[in-house]
C-alpha cells in the first residue's frame, strides 16, 4: 500500500492536472463558439454554389468544361481533414480510421491530408501520401482553402485523379458529430438532377470561370469551418471529462489518505495506552 507521503504527492500532481483539464476545457469552449459561427456563415452559401453549378452541370458538359468532366473513376484522391493536435477524444481516430478503410478498399487511392495527426497515421502505416498541408492557422482561412484548392483541381485537370473526395467531421452541436463524405469533383457529380435549361448573362464561359473558382474555394473552406468547429467540441468534451475523471480520483486518494492518517493515529493511541499500562 501507498503511503502518507506518496498520497499526497499523488493528490497534488492530480489537482494539478485536473486545473489544466479545466484551463483547457474552457479554452475549447470559447474556441468553439467562433469556430461555430464560421461554420455556421460558410455553410450556406457553400450548399446553394454547389447545387447551382449541380444543376447547371449539362450545360458545363457543353462547354467541356475541365472541372466538370466526368471520367471512369479509375484513380480517386481522397482529401482527409484532421487535426494539427490530439487531446479531443475519438475526433481523429474516427476519421482516420474511416480514411484508411476507403483507401485500403479501393486500392487505387491517392491521399491529400490536413492535419498533422493524419500525415502521422499514414506515415506509420506507410500509406502514400500525395500530399500533406500541417501548421493549420486557429481559425478556418481562406488561404488554405485556395492553396488546397488549386492543388487538387490541378490533379483533376491533368488527369491524374478522376475523382477527388471530401472527408471530414461534421459538427452537429457541442456533443454531436459524424464523419461526413462528399464528392467534390468533378462538379455536379452528386447533383440530385438538373434544372431547366439555362439562360446565362453575359455567356456561359465568363459565368463558369467567374462561379467555379469560387465553389471550389467554398466548399473546401466550408470542410474546413465544419471540421475545426468539430475539433473544438470533441477537445472541450475530451477536456471536461478529463476534469471530472481527475476529481473523482482525487477524492477517491484523499479518502484513501484519510484512512491512512486514522489508523496511524488509533495505533500511536493504541501504543500510547499500551504503554502507560505496562508503568502502572
Amino acid at each position: 500500500m501507498a503511503s502518507l507521503k506518496d498520497l499526497r504527492r499523488r493528490i497534488r500532481s492530480t489537482k494539478s492536472m485536473q486545473q489544466i483539464f479545466k484551463a483547457m476545457e474552457m479554452v475549447a469552449a470559447a474556441k468553439l463558439r467562433r469556430a461555430q459561427g464560421r461554420a455556421r456563415a460558410a455553410t450556406p452559401y457553400a450548399k446553394k454554389i454547389t447545387e447551382m453549378l449541380g444543376k447547371l452541370a449539362g450545360a458545363a458538359a457543353d462547354l467541356e468544361h475541365p472541372l466538370f468532366k466526368v471520367r471512369p473513376v479509375k484513380n480517386t484522391l481522397l482529401v482527409v481533414i484532421t487535426a494539427d493536435r490530439g487531446f479531443a477524444g475519438t475526433y481523429n481516430t474516427n476519421i482516420l480510421r474511416n480514411a484508411e478503410h476507403r483507401v485500403r478498399e479501393s486500392g487505387a487511392t491517392q491521399v491529400v491530408v490536413v492535419g498533422r495527426k493524419g500525415r502521422d497515421y499514414f506515415r506509420r502505416r506507410h500509406v502514400p501520401i500525395a500530399a500533406a498541408y500541417t501548421d493549420l492557422p486557429g481559425e478556418a482561412g481562406l488561404d488554405l482553402a485556395r492553396r488546397l484548392t488549386d492543388d487538387v483541381a490541378q490533379r483533376f485537370v491533368r488527369g491524374d485523379v478522376d475523382r477527388v473526395e471530401l472527408l471530414f467531421t461534421h459538427f452537429v452541436n457541442a456533443l454531436v458529430r459524424k464523419v461526413q463524405h462528399e464528392v467534390f469533383l468533378p462538379v455536379g457529380a452528386d447533383a440530385k438532377g438538373a434544372g431547366a435549361d439555362p439562360i446565362f448573362e453575359p455567356d456561359a464561359e465568363t459565368i463558369f470561370a467567374e462561379l467555379v473558382p469560387r465553389y471550389a474555394t467554398a466548399r473546401l473552406y466550408a470542410a474546413m469551418a465544419d471540421a475545426l468547429a468539430a475539433e473544438h467540441s470533441a477537445r472541450m468534451v475530451a477536456m471536461g471529462s478529463a476534469r471530472k475523471n481527475a476529481g473523482e480520483l482525487v477524492d477517491g486518494l484523499t479518502l484513501t489518505r484519510n484512512r491512512l492518517r486514522q489508523a496511524a493515529i488509533t495505533r500511536e493511541i493504541a501504543e500510547l495506552v499500551g504503554g502507560a499500562e505496562a508503568l502502572k
